[in-house]
């Protein structure tokens, strides 16, 4: 098979994960994140107004809706999608940037932009992370305090939707306690290293020293 454009022999791998809202993405990801050396986290674009405590080029590059749509029509996303009202998308200039240094990179999307991904980079490793149940995450929305019950609605409408395309990735974790899905995460991720294709560049190294 061929590789694509974004990954020649010797990058690093591309790691998606997506989740409902509430399922823990944003607490499991940062475990992994922390605990494998050489994975970094993909920083998207989004025109949503920087929440309080959120810096430009941390959690996402808070960009103008009209700067966004400039760089969709520039084609300057591998993803992009319009969520609750703002767009979010995924430079392509950073993912390039972080495989040329041989680094993981991982994206956290929703199911609009996997689909994306996995049409222009069917080479990445995609998970899903699932509730355990849809009470259970009704009661982590409602936990959590920082939405109102109009917008904890909205989100579970949309995770009903969601949830029912865990087909379309490779793996599935469900979060039922965080430290076994973040074990789960990681065993994933240590997995994807060892592919073939991440393995090409040393093992060919090694077949040259055996002649042929």
């Amino acid at each position: 098979m061929a590789k694509s454009k974004l990954q020649a022999a010797g990058r690093g791998t591309i790691i998606v994960i997506s989740a409902p809202s509430g399922a823990g993405k944003s607490t499991l990801t940062g475990r992994l994140l922390e605990s494998l050396p050489g994975l970094v986290f993909s920083v998207s674009h989004t025109t949503r107004p920087p929440r309080p405590g959120e810096k430009d080029g941390w959690e996402y590059f808070f960009v103008s809706e009209a700067r966004f749509k400039r760089m969709i029509a520039a084609r300057e996303f591998v993803e992009w999608a319009k969520v609750y009202g703002n767009y979010y998308g995924t430079s392509l200039q950073q993912l390039r940037s972080a495989q040329r240094g041989g680094k993981d990179i991982l994206l956290d999307i929703d199911v609009q932009g996997h689909s994306q991904v996995r049409r222009k980079l069917p080479e990445a490793v995609s998970v899903f992370l699932m509730p355990p149940s849809f009470q259970e995450l009704k009661r982590r929305l409602r936990r959590r305090h920082s939405d109102a019950p109009d917008v904890i609605s909205r989100r579970l409408a949309q995770a009903s939707l969601e949830v029912h395309r865990w087909k379309e990735y490779d793996y599935v974790v469900v979060n039922r306690e965080i430290e076994s899905a973040a074990a789960s995460l990681k065993t994933i991720v240590t997995a994807a290293r060892y592919r073939r294709e991440a393995q090409r560049p040393e093992i060919l190294k090694i077949c040259k020293t055996f002649g042929g």
